[in-house]
């Protein structure tokens, strides 16, 4: 019987170790694909993407702030820059009108993720449940 009760605690064990495993994995892509959307859109709005060519400037891209944007000025001239060492090992670097177009860009790329997942709840919405039967205990 001892073994028996050591052995479901194992089993249980490692399976809620492999849940957290594949969350930690789900949040990972979510965040990869998160990244691939702002390059896309930084892109689109005619950022430059600028790659380090020497190690000086290699160990600068890593001392940036990663994976937002951020204003910085050279001379008397402000731009945008959005550094990914991890992901592409570059910099996107763009001006005022460029950062606008992106504003403008991620604000339609998010009413339109909004509006897909609005109809997608709809959808569900209006799917007869009625033919499942009475809900049991397991359903709240």
């Amino acid at each position: 019987m001892r073994k028996t009760t050591i052995g479901w605690i194992t089993a249980a064990g490692l399976i809620i170790l492999s849940l957290a495993l594949m969350g930690c994995a789900g949040m990972q892509t979510e965040q990869a694909q998160q990244t691939k959307t702002t390059e896309d859109l930084l892109s689109a709005a005619g950022f430059k993407q600028i790659f380090p060519t020497t190690p000086k400037l290699k160990a600068r891209l890593q001392a940036l702030p990663q994976k937002q944007i951020f204003m910085a000025s050279r001379g008397p001239k402000l731009f945008y820059v959005y550094a990914d060492a991890a992901g592409c090992g570059c910099i996107y670097a763009g001006n005022q009108q460029q950062y606008q177009a992106y504003q403008n860009l991620a604000a339609q790329y998010k009413m339109a993720a909004m509006q897909a997942q609005a109809a997608a709840m709809n959808e569900a919405a209006a799917m007869d449940w009625g033919e499942w039967g009475e809900a049991g205990p397991w359903f709240y």
